[in-house]
């Protein structure tokens, strides 16, 4: 009798890491566990900072592991898939320690460093070789600390994403893709190269750069010290390793150009694929290489990111004192709409949607005498939705087809109020899928190791819930439009 191939995903998100254990035979997760229970903190020492403690995922990651590993038989764990938080930096000296707190992906402080590089960097690169504004991504981030804190940056010995942290914390071995160099500014995507023209630009040493590695594939060997304390079998590898958007992309199977993902987990995203190097004067759309992409098939992702989403909706809870998103559900289809309440979820720090612009979240229309919690948690999941459809509007000026959106059965897509609100408003059909992050991580990691052929074996088993289309009724056409008109005033 034959033991089945596991395969192992860990997704490390800004609000929890979650861990699953993948069967590839029967193609689902057979465990998985989430810590902490709740949300991780995000610290702001100043308004618009948003740090992490690099070791803390790491301990969070362990007790995930360790769980999964007293129920479950990790000697039949062939390798590992790594889903990160992207656009955070962790800079390390040459003892592989943190020499800081992680500066995550909503940290502000280095917007001025961005704007400022867009108008100074030669306007060809930014257009056709990184595609991007530097903005407030890695690159301007290192620059941030060079020039505010140049005692830490005389310590750095490499610069790292944080899923290439953790790759590092299980393997040794430091390393990053050129995956996760697109979504720092670091990449050329002319040249096919880490970008010198932003490197000499910010002063950054190159030498600060880690070795770079495939996303999908071999990425090295689990140190003996800890197979030995999860009772991994010696050899097991890392063999997937791809930031959180990119990688919710690939756990729904949209690997090719037309094909879209969402999310809406802390931030709420939409990512479509394409093969064309694409570039946004404005900023809003930002290109990123995929996970898949190679030499052969060139896929990049287009990336449109609202930075309060789950994060909101938790602070209204938290506000609201509710006792789980789950009744905070129920509640919201108590009312038949909310009254006139408005919620806007944009602070949770500058939003590229705005060209890289705070402005700030509001809730707006209340009457002390007519509205209640559930008309509050109605207009948050609204308005949460409008905001993902907002967006879609833009990428369909900008010329992308969008149809048909593919999205997990998590986070605030198990809310019926904020599947109806989204379908409705952006005239979209919504396909729900039964995978996750740490999922996908998991399924990736069995690709890179060769248990699977090729793309189309790997998801052969993925399975759809349901499928969403468009009511002819229009029940949130004049709500969405109001809701723009007075977001329109406010940006």
């Amino acid at each position: 009798m034959s033991h089945p191939s596991y395969f192992l995903g860990i997704d490390l998100g800004s609000s929890s890491v979650k861990t699953s254990l993948f069967d590839s035979d029967k193609g689902n997760t057979i465990d998985s566990i989430t810590y902490p229970e709740k949300e991780m903190k995000i610290v702001s020492k100043k308004k618009g900072w948003a740090e992490q403690d690099p070791n803390y995922w790491w301990q969070c990651i362990e007790k995930c592991l360790i769980t999964l590993k007293n129920r479950n038989n990790f000697d039949l764990v062939k390798s590992i898939g790594i889903s990160y938080q992207m656009h955070g930096l962790v800079a390390i000296n040459n003892k592989g320690e943190p020499l800081i707190p992680s500066i995550i992906w909503c940290d502000s402080r280095a917007v001025e460093i961005g704007k400022n590089a867009e108008k100074e960097i030669n306007k060809d690169i930014i257009e056709k070789h990184i595609l991007n504004s530097p903005g407030n991504f890695t690159a301007s981030k290192i620059k941030w600390v060079m020039e505010n804190d140049p005692e830490t940056y005389s310590e750095i010995y490499k610069v790292m994403l944080p899923g290439d942290y953790i790759v590092y914390k299980l393997t040794g071995k430091i390393s990053t893709t050129s995956s996760g160099l697109s979504e720092g500014t670091l990449w050329d995507f002319h040249t096919n190269s880490i970008s010198k023209e932003v490197l000499d630009h910010y002063n950054i040493n190159p030498n600060f750069i880690p070795e770079i590695v495939d996303s999908i594939g071999n990425q090295g060997d689990v140190t003996d010290e800890i197979c030995k304390k999860l009772d991994f079998k010696k050899g097991i590898k890392i063999s997937y390793r791809t930031g959180d958007q990119p990688n919710n992309a690939f756990s729904l199977n949209v690997l090719n150009p037309g094909e879209i993902a969402a999310t809406a987990g802390t931030s709420a995203v939409i990512y479509s694929v394409t093969d064309k190097n694409i570039y946004d004067p404005n900023n809003r759309i930002n290109t990123f290489l995929h996970c898949n992409s190679n030499s052969l098939n060139s896929r990049n992702g287009l990336l449109l990111c609202i930075n309060g989403s789950g994060i909101a909706f938790s602070w209204i809870k938290s506000l609201l004192k509710e006792s789980s998103y789950k009744e905070m559900d129920l509640k919201a289809e108590k009312v038949c709409s909310s009254e006139g309440v408005k919620f806007y979820s944009f602070g949770n720090g500058a939003e590229r949607l705005f060209e890289n612009r705070k402005i700030d979240s509001h809730l707006i229309g209340l009457d002390f005498n007519v509205h209640s919690n559930e008309h509050i948690i109605r207009a948050t999941l609204e308005g949460i939705a409008f905001s993902l459809s907002y967006g879609i509007e833009l990428l369909r000026r900008f010329g992308v087809d969008v149809n048909t959106v593919r999205v997990g059965n998590a986070n605030l897509f198990l809310s019926k109020v904020f599947r109806e609100a989204f379908v409705s408003s952006s005239k979209v059909k919504l396909q729900l899928y039964d995978t996750n992050g740490s999922e996908g991580a998991a399924r990736g990691a069995a690709l890179g190791y060769g248990f699977y052929k090729d793309e189309k074996e790997a998801f052969q088993k993925l399975k759809m819930i349901s499928e969403i289309n468009p009511s002819k009724e229009d029940f949130y056409a004049e709500e969405y439009r109001n809701w723009k008109n007075i977001l329109n005033k406010l940006n």
